[in-house]
């Protein structure tokens, strides 16, 4: 499945599938359309696909000349920013195996699993669903650190992240798991 400028609310289960989407509002190369998505967007949008098992297409077009516009570049660099740091949480993910959660994605890799944390937690604390037993919990990028802190309650878990979130538009957090 392909669907174009949009990404399915839940995925497309049992189907391979991409999302394909523009940097702006047309396909080819406008001189007018100055419509630029935000790096903040397309982040958040690579999350949200992948967080459901998809594959982001994003076509970037040209101009005459065959350049890049620089809006493009600009936001393409942004991306790979992002990525240098958290692309663990994206290259060869598979879908959450959770509900979207209020305050951003999850992704996993085997026995590991990415909380992609778009609204960072004021308070310092971030509720996450049980996820089996945890074997280490820490901020992807900051491997170094010391392993957060985290309380079962009946409802779920509580990690205990610093209050200022590492990365202004998705900061992620590892949650390895036995077994």
């Amino acid at each position: 499945g392909t669907p174009e400028q949009e990404i399915p609310d839940t995925g497309m289960a049992g189907v391979d599938w991409e999302s394909c989407m523009t940097m702006n509002d047309t396909w080819g190369y406008k001189h007018f359309d100055h419509n630029w998505k935000s790096e903040e967007m397309l982040i958040r949008n690579l999350i949200d696909i992948v967080s459901k098992g998809g594959n982001f297409l994003l076509n970037v077009g040209p101009t005459a000349e065959g350049l890049i516009p620089q809006p493009s570049v600009e936001r393409l660099l942004g991306m790979g920013v992002w990525m240098d740091v958290y692309g663990a949480s994206i290259y060869g993910a598979d879908a959450s195996p959770f509900e979207k959660p209020e305050w951003g994605r999850f992704t996993q890799k085997g026995n590991v699993i990415y909380a992609h944390v778009f609204d960072w937690p004021s308070n310092g604390i971030l509720e996450i669903p049980k996820t089996g037993d945890l074997t280490k919990v820490y901020l992807l990028g900051d491997e170094a650190a010391e392993p957060l802190n985290v309380k079962e309650t009946e409802t779920g878990l509580q990690v205990a992240v610093p209050l200022q979130a590492p990365h202004p538009v998705a900061s992620v957090i590892v949650l390895e798991r036995a077994g």
